[in-house]
């Protein structure tokens, strides 16, 4: 295998940027349209008479793009970023047009599982495209952008989308992506340097299909377990054994894949280990938080979704603060003081949503909100940075990828964890706070707002009914108990997130190095002038490390 994309250098700087502009746009489409549905879900439920399929939504986007992530990151490196990335986008288009003209639910989900499949590949691909295109000096500043730019897409989404709905149709949440993809066309399929190989790429398909059912099965077992089936069943036995089996399997053929999908030798690289633990811990904490601040919003504060949509921008603001400042200053301060200061905050911003309760100011709920993303947005495109500047440039994609597909992961387990956190923490609230017999007929899980909601309604329709008449007394008390039971997953979430400060100990305080990188268009070859400025330039990089001749290529290897 050899794609000369992975050697850049002398790119006209022009170029470089009119391409990053178009990662940016195909990034903010595949992070719009991941939350997107969040406000607008019931409503084309609804519509299409498909309120029982109404979790598919999400669920299908989510699992393909898991999965394809690592598949796209390894493929990225073997053909090069540009027939991925258009195929991405293409999938993503395709998707979005079907699903905007969605007849039925079903059609829906399978456009939504197209649409997580190009997501799944411009996410990973657009990310490992920047350390192709940016030496290690430059990198951490691009990546503070594409972090910034995840950031928006994934904080506006379910605004952008609670509004189109609200005032056009549910329709236009597909084609509003239509047209910002065009633009990510049209910056990049002429420009985007396109990869020359010297022998055909060897696909390591046995790997992709033992992680696929492993992924797969991971997935849904933390999607159904406490909800479909519990967590101690036959059902959960079998699904346990058939990840670690897989598992199993593919670390048996991996070792022996000339191509591997996700290479054994990463074990040994320290950093890339660190930044998977990092990302997981991560991902576990940060999803129960976002997920249930605005259910705290909603239920507790009194807002609507579109006001809880208006409210997340102060995530937004704060993550697009500290992911630009963080990628701007990292070469002057090291990773480990961005991986260390970004838990600190983000701890703080749990543990002050754990202060929340009946009648807390709005404002509060701002500042908490402002305080998360600003701790959100020191680490998330530091980590990325790190990772790339350990890796071989030939595992780029997969080294990015893997570190994508763990946070990921770990956005599923957080959200399982802290539906059963509250879950549990919930009936035992119930029990305390309301009347005997308003316990035994109500939910003691998050289904108790709905009985809430229904007797409140009964009630001022005139209902005499015992039970709901007792519901509606004990309406503050089950308020109250919803909301001890988010602050006990909140402070749960500031003890995950306080764990990060460990990890992040153990990073090296080191800088980005100064490594030139060479670019090679198929259609513009290298000159005898650039090869020389090439090798000056590889010289001085090598005497500014030492006069042992200690390349950043070793450096790496070292981390």
């Amino acid at each position: 295998m050899a794609v000369e994309q992975i050697t850049y250098k002398n790119i006209d700087p022009k170029v470089r940027n009119m391409i990053m502009v178009g990662l940016s746009f195909a990034m903010l489409v595949a992070c719009f349209d991941g939350t997107i549905v969040g406000t607008c879900g019931p409503v084309i439920a609804e519509d299409l008479n498909g309120t029982s399929l109404y979790s598919w939504m999400v669920t299908a986007y989510m699992l393909c793009e898991t999965i394809m992530i690592p598949i796209s990151g390894k493929l990225s490196d073997l053909y090069g970023r540009k027939p991925l990335f258009l195929i991405g986008l293409t999938l993503f288009v395709v998707g979005s047009i079907f699903a905007g003209m969605s007849t039925s639910m079903e059609m829906l989900i399978v456009c939504r599982a197209i649409q997580g499949l190009g997501g799944g590949i411009l996410i990973p691909v657009a990310t490992a495209a920047v350390a192709d295109l940016y030496s290690p000096k430059d990198r951490a500043r691009m990546q503070g952008i594409l972090g910034a730019v995840f950031g928006i897409g994934s904080g506006i989404g379910p605004l952008i989308g609670g509004y189109i709905t609200e005032y056009i149709s549910w329709h236009w949440i597909f084609y509003i992506n239509i047209p910002m993809a065009l633009i990510a066309y049209a910056l990049t399929i002429k420009k985007f340097p396109t990869p020359v190989y010297d022998e055909k790429p060897i696909i390591d398909v046995k790997g992709i299909a033992f992680l696929s059912i492993m992924l797969l099965d991971i997935l849904l077992f933390f999607e159904w377990a406490g909800s479909k089936f519990d967590w101690v069943s036959a059902e959960s036995f079998v699904m346990i054994a058939i990840a670690l089996a897989m598992i199993v399997l593919f670390v048996t053929v991996e070792r022996k894949a000339a191509e591997p999908i996700l290479a054994p030798h990463l074990v040994h690289n320290k950093t890339v280990i660190l930044a998977c633990i990092f990302m997981f811990v991560f991902g576990l904490a940060m999803m129960g938080a976002m997920m249930y601040s605005s259910m705290f919003a909603i239920s507790i504060l009194g807002l609507n979704t579109l006001e809880a949509g208006e409210y997340s921008l102060a995530l937004v603001a704060g993550m697009m603060i500290t992911s630009m400042l963080s990628g701007n200053l990292v070469n002057k301060t090291g990773y480990k003081f961005w991986l260390i200061i970004g838990p600190i905050i983000t701890a703080l911003g749990l543990y002050m949503f754990s202060g929340m309760t009946v009648g807390t100011e709005l404002s509060y709920y701002a500042i908490c909100l402002f305080v998360f993303g600003i701790g959100l947005g020191c680490m998330m495109s530091v980590i990325m940075v790190a990772v790339q500047n350990s890796s071989e440039p030939s595992e780029m994609g997969m080294t990015t990828s893997a570190v994508n597909v763990i946070r990921s992961i770990g956005t599923t387990v957080g959200t399982a964890i802290f539906a059963t956190l509250i879950g549990n923490r919930l009936g035992v609230e119930l029990m305390n706070h309301v009347s005997e017999y308003t316990y035994e007929h109500i939910q003691h899980g998050t289904g108790v707002l709905d009985d809430l909601a229904n007797a409140v309604q009964n009630v001022i329709n005139g209902s005499l009914d015992p039970i709901d008449l007792s519901i509606f007394a004990d309406m503050n008390n089950i308020l109250l108990s919803f909301a001890n039971s988010i602050d006990f997953a909140f402070l749960c979430g500031a003890v995950m997130m306080a764990c990060l400060i460990i990890i992040g100990i153990f990073f090296k305080a080191q800088r980005a190095p100064e490594m030139p990188r060479e670019i090679h268009f198929d259609d513009e070859p290298v000159s005898a002038a650039t090869t020389a400025v090439s090798s000056s330039a590889q010289e001085q990089s090598v005497a500014s490390h030492g006069s042992d001749g200690t390349s950043s290529e070793e450096e790496r290897k070292s981390d």
